[in-house]
């Protein structure tokens, strides 16, 4: 019996991105579209709040690497791609291609998400305005904080930064990182860690693949004002530039500070000098 051809190995890391990101969004903009859609009709205390978003968006990220991760990496999101091919070794060509991948993915479930929630968004939302734009992209101060694009473009970078200087600290074999398989778990609990910390100020993308990709798929089904914020403005740029920026600087903080400073394993640690006897 003759086994059927190999997939290319380019198409197979592609379709892990791809799934791996359609986990992420489906979780991540359901939870939303539940939370906000609910509250609206007057069900928030039985559908949660600010609290049951940030961890769905972290368990979502969790679900999401675990899926891919043993055939891609588990990048889900541009701007860990680029920053890895900055810093780690990760070839250029792919780049585009898991980009094209995690948009692709965030796409396809946001349409999902958009198509189950149809009747509870109309109902809440009738004119599918800024009122529940949110729910798929993001907006600054989340569409009622007074938060303006250089606020949430500033916001966007720390939040990136944050986030890859700790993948690069959980993924680093030199750094004791989380063993047995763990490395998902406790990335997911960054994502809500940076939710509840820095979650007001431009709704945490922290993921241009994220934003876009749902951002196209609200736009094509009915909300109009996609693409710019609630005052007007041509917005959507700014959760994919500022990640990507984000996540350079932070994976080279890391670098900086931590990974180059990392004795070698027959090296030990420095002694701490209380303890220094020599």
């Amino acid at each position: 019996m003759t086994r059927p051809p190999r997939v290319p190995e380019l198409a197979r890391e592609m379709a892990a991105e791809f799934a791996g990101t359609m986990i992420l969004i489906l979780f991540g903009c359901g939870v939303v579209a539940q939370v906000v859609a609910g509250s609206g009709l007057g069900e928030a205390q039985s559908l949660g709040g600010h609290d049951a978003i940030a961890w769905a968006w972290g368990i979502a990220v969790t679900l999401g690497v675990y899926v891919s991760a043993r055939i891609s990496g588990g990048h889900i999101n541009p701007a860990v791609t680029v920053a890895l091919a900055v810093y780690k070794g990760f070839p250029w060509r792919k780049v585009l291609p898991f980009c094209f991948a995690q948009t692709l993915g965030a796409f396809v479930a946001a349409l999902i998400v958009r198509w189950n929630y149809t009747e509870i968004l109309n109902k809440f939302d009738p004119g599918l305005t800024t009122k529940t734009q949110f729910v798929f992209s993001t907006m600054p101060g989340n569409g009622s904080l007074p938060i303006h694009t250089w606020g949430a473009f500033r916001d966007q970078i720390i939040g990136t930064a944050i986030l890859l200087f700790l993948v690069l600290a959980l993924t680093d074999l030199r750094n004791a990182p989380p063993l047995a398989n763990m490395g998902p778990l406790i990335i997911g609990l960054v994502v809500v860690a940076i939710g509840m910390a820095f979650g007001s100020a431009a709704g945490y993308a922290i993921n241009p693949a994220r934003d876009l990709g749902p951002r196209l798929a609200q736009y094509l089904t009915g909300y109009g004002t996609a693409w710019r914020d609630q005052y007007g403005d041509f917005y959507f740029w700014v959760p994919i530039v500022a990640p990507l920026i984000g996540g350079v600087l932070g994976a080279g903080l890391y670098i900086l500070l931590i990974g180059r400073n990392i004795p070698d394993e027959e090296e030990g640690p420095e002694p701490s000098p209380e303890y220094d006897v020599s």
